[in-house]
């Protein structure tokens, strides 16, 4: 909960709707990035722990029993999907339980060592799950854990239970600051802004209506009232700082940042840069942002009018190369059908296990450059593509191809206009890993593939280890 970029669920809604379903689910939330909100009342709502209390209180509430018996009524015994898809539906308070479990990386955006993370446990159960829960994290934690870790971890906590409500909002002032100065200044607003909303989330998932946070006549009422009602909001800290209108990318733009002014950002995509502000920012840091995005704003005025039409001109095609034409994120194809229990269903399952591990068989495996003749021809004649690998351009940062899927033209297409260095999964000398046609014509994997599979990496390791 909480992307990178600030999209944050409705944590309430979430798990009110899974609960109507099914009325014993345990919820596993990961808010990562978003350990910091808990001493916002603006934000709490939207924390998993925050709605957890919500609903606590709402199933003790008799006009939401009231609500719900009304609602089954209205739904009947035997409710069509459209009706079910179309209804926020109301959990039964007499048979739900708020079983929460939220994870928070403190280190990220409270004063915590590096690696300290907390898990939060709200569960009216947990004394029947205790024992397995500690299993489970000594299964995956150091059993050696390191104890200046584990004391940043209570300053933190002390530090926010007694200064937390004023630093975050503090963080909240300053990242609407970064927002106005970038958008209203005469000449930074030339080639920088940073984004709002309305340009990150969908209209269709803000039911209220709310625009952005600098909209004129929007006040901190309309903005909890989005908060409260939005299936998705934005974090005010995060700011996607739009570059590619000064014609930098976004790995052209940080490199030069960090270089230059000293300035450290965490996320880059094609045509912009992620800023945050935390606890630990001043007006200061502010200042000094606004103050580089000037000197680089006039740097490029400097260079356009000294450069005359031609410099115009390539910035322009810059600009428009970085804006416009940008190619689409592929939509994901489906499983080729040996990787598929019944590929007649409309359903995009798949066997992704099985196609993973048939790629660790050498023989079973080609590669093919990316430009090469032969894909265009296999794309239009067949036989079909069918990835070997996960392959992960950063950015977007997500897979574009999982092991065991289709290539089409379109994923193609988008590959051959990246410029980006980083792909994870894919090396431009070697070309596309696929699993060759052979194999995927003779009979489904066998257990052996698996075995096979887990041999081989059991043996990368200890070769790994001796230091062969």
């Amino acid at each position: 909960n909480c992307t990178f970029d600030g999209h944050v669920y409705n944590v309430e809604r979430v798990m009110e709707e899974c609960l109507a379903i099914r009325p014993d689910l345990i919820f596993l939330w990961d808010e990562a990035w978003f350990g910091f909100a808990r001493w916002s009342p603006f934000y709490r709502r939207r924390t998993a722990m925050g709605a957890a209390a919500i609903l606590e209180r709402k199933f003790k509430d008799p006009t939401y029993r009231e609500a719900y018996i009304k609602q089954q009524k209205k739904l009947g015994s035997n409710p069509s999907d459209k009706e079910i898809l179309e209804t926020r539906l109301l959990a039964n308070p007499d048979k739900a339980r708020v079983r929460v479990y939220q994870t928070n990386s403190t280190h990220k955006s409270m004063s915590s060592l590096r690696q300290g993370s907390m898990v939060l446990v709200k569960d009216p159960d947990y004394h029947t799950v205790e024992e397995q829960f500690h299993e489970a994290v000594f299964t995956h934690a150091s059993t050696s854990p390191n104890l200046q870790i584990i004391a940043s971890l209570d300053v933190a906590r002390r530090q926010m239970e007694l200064e937390g409500y004023e630093l975050v909002n503090r963080a909240i002032q300053l990242a609407l600051d970064v927002r106005r100065e970038v958008n209203s200044h005469p000449l930074v607003s030339k080639y920088f802004r940073v984004l709002g909303a309305d340009e990150m989330i969908p209209s269709e998932f803000r039911n209220s209506g709310f625009v952005d946070y600098l909209t004129p006549g929007v006040t901190w009422g309309t903005a909890v009232h989005a908060m409260r009602e939005d299936e998705f909001a934005l974090d005010v800290t995060r700011l996607t700082l739009v570059c590619g209108s000064a014609g930098f990318d976004g790995t052209q733009f940080k490199n030069m940042l960090a270089a230059d002014y000293d300035i450290q950002l965490n996320k880059t995509s094609r045509n912009s840069v992620l800023l945050q502000t935390n606890i630990n920012n001043t007006r200061s840091d502010i200042a000094q942002l606004i103050k580089v995005l000037v000197e680089i704003s006039q740097g490029i005025e400097k260079k356009l009018a000294d450069g005359g039409n031609a410099a115009q001109q390539t910035f322009a095609a810059r600009v428009k190369s970085l804006m416009t034409d940008v190619p689409n994120l592929p939509n994901f194809t489906s499983f080729f059908n040996r990787f598929r229990e019944e590929p007649s269903s409309i359903t995009g399952e798949g066997d992704m296990r099985s196609a993973f591990f048939a790629a660790y068989r050498e023989q079973q495996c080609e590669h093919l450059k990316l430009f090469s003749p032969e894909i265009d021809k296999r794309l239009k004649g067949g036989p079909e593509l069918v990835s070997a690998n996960f392959v992960i351009p950063y950015p977007p940062g997500f897979p574009i191809m999982v092991p065991g899927q289709v290539i089409d033209a379109e994923t193609i297409e988008f590959m051959r206009k990246l410029d980006v260095k980083e792909i994870h999964g894919y090396t431009a000398a070697l070309g596309l890993k696929l699993l060759n046609p052979a194999f995927l014509k003779s009979a489904k994997p066998t257990s052996d593939d698996v075995t096979h599979a887990a041999k081989t990496a059991r043996g990368k390791s200890a070769r790994a280890a001796s230091g062969d």
